[in-house]
């Protein structure tokens, strides 16, 4: 962890926090901090900040807290992601929050399995700790919202402006039907949304339907990737595009 997060209502009025398991662990075992010592915190969804050790033990740690002003912004990036095979959800949520995401649509696709929706990975009390992961990892504070929407057509059609407004819309597929570029050519004054299919890839009605509400195409210069692979090459070629 490169970042201890907290929630709000682990802290004091104060600033002081009193943490145990695996955070704990980490700081004594992995961190090492001797008394007087500071470390990287900060609150889920909220300000970034330092806890200076008061007492450290294996598996307990007090804290004093204190935090930047203001809260950090939302990530500029949207993920639209076709739902992959369940072991490979699970292995991607970890890594896209650590991406800096600011919301993460799921969505069905003719190739997706239709039983694919009923793993327990979808579920918030599962995933969600998987996405504080990341945002350890990452240093980082906020969590990407997330969505799950079973159709994809109305998705598509009545749903996609509200979730992800305003955006430069930009899906990957190395066959598309309508016009393609090796690079991307992003607006950074704009949020950015990415899709990324199935394993299978869109087939061309999915495709028209993207295209329709204002998807680009770029192809990867790697061939045809896995799902979890696309995203993390989609995701950084994203970020260089607008560095």
């Amino acid at each position: 962890m490169n970042r201890i997060l907290l929630k709000a209502d682990e802290v004091s009025d104060g600033g002081r926090v009193v943490l145990a398991g695996i955070r704990a662990r980490h700081i004594a075992a992995v961190l090492k901090p001797a008394v007087g010592d500071t470390v990287r915190i900060g609150i889920l969804n909220g300000a970034p900040g330092h806890g200076k050790l008061i007492a450290v033990a294996p598996n307990h740690v007090e804290l004093v807290c204190q935090f930047e002003a203001g809260e950090p912004p939302v990530p500029a990036v949207d993920l639209l992601l076709a739902m992959p095979r369940p072991k490979v959800m699970k292995r991607l949520w970890a890594p896209l929050s650590s991406m800096g995401l600011g919301r993460i649509i799921i969505t069905n696709a003719a190739r997706v399995e239709r039983n694919y929706f009923d793993t327990h990975w979808l579920d918030p009390a599962h995933y969600e700790p998987r996405l504080i992961e990341g945002l350890q990892q990452a240093g980082m504070t906020r969590l990407p919202d997330v969505t799950v929407a079973r159709r994809f057509r109305p998705l598509i059609e009545d749903q996609l402006e509200a979730l992800s407004p305003n955006t430069q819309r930009i899906v990957a597929h190395p066959d598309a039907g309508f016009s393609s570029h090796a690079g991307f050519a992003t607006e950074p004054s704009r949020r950015l949304l990415l899709a990324v299919g199935p394993e299978g890839g869109w087939v061309p009605f999915e495709l028209a339907l993207l295209q329709a509400a204002g998807f680009s195409a770029v192809a990867l210069p790697f061939g045809t990737l896995r799902t979890d692979i696309a995203c993390i090459a989609l995701l950084a070629a994203a970020g260089v595009s607008r560095a």
